[in-house]
């Protein structure tokens, strides 16, 4: 049975949205370094007491914006089974991408995010981690690989592509790949998907004594990543 929601509650979500919204075009507009409360409430026509009682703080509102957007605190925890999940895998990331370089706010408020250290940012990052390894042991149980296995490399890649999205506005090229434009990132992705998918390599033995493995352990194929 579905909860019915009263006036008040109805009223403090359409005066939250609005105070998301608001932040949200003030970011992209301007920045955020210039943000302070006096100007969020005259755009937004909220009261300060209403900004401090809703969301604590500016920074609060700020954080509030990048929770309800962040990619990893937002994806579904439910996966497929084990012959399926190199292809989820595969379209996760490219999502990741794909929704992280379509918001201009979101991308300048996880830069905002890197500078802050507040109980705010803390609380937020925790969430995001608290998703990130509930994601993580799935992924483990599913495929029989341990979290340690696992973790550092799902590291490598949700960083890394933050990282490059966050830097495509101030830095063009990164190893020849032109990340300002669209084929830059189409190559981007087919390097995760080689990462996830492999190439098409038995494992067997070098004469050098080396063993052809997995760098991602999913999957049939494997990568010419060598192990001793």
């Amino acid at each position: 049975m579905k909860t019915k929601t009263t006036p008040t509650e109805r009223d403090r979500e359409t005066t939250e949205r609005r105070l998301l919204d608001t932040i949200g075009q003030m970011i992209t507009e301007s920045g955020f370094e210039k943000i302070g409360i006096n100007a969020v409430a005259s755009q937004s026509g909220v009261s300060k007491i209403l900004i401090y009682r809703y969301f604590g703080s500016v920074e609060g509102l700020m954080a509030a914006y990048i929770r309800q957007h962040d990619f990893w605190i937002n994806f579904p925890q439910e996966l497929p089974d084990r012959s399926q999940l190199p292809t989820f895998l595969k379209n996760m990331f490219k999502e990741q991408i794909e929704q992280l370089r379509s918001n201009p706010t979101l991308k300048r408020l996880y830069r905002w995010e890197l500078s802050s250290d507040n109980a705010i940012v803390m609380t937020l990052r925790e969430q995001r981690e608290k998703a990130g390894m509930q994601r993580l042991t799935k992924i483990s149980e599913l495929t029989g690989y341990s979290l340690e296995e696992l973790a550092p490399l799902a590291t490598i890649l949700t960083a890394s592509i933050t990282y490059l999205v966050m830097l495509e506005e101030f830095c063009p090229v990164y190893n020849g790949i032109p990340l300002n434009k669209d084929a830059g990132w189409k190559q981007i992705i087919e390097g995760i998907n080689t990462l996830i998918f492999g190439c098409d390599l038995p494992y067997k033995e070098s004469a050098s004594g080396y063993f052809i493995a997995p760098m991602f352990p999913f999957g049939n194929k494997v990568n010419i990543v060598t192990i001793k």
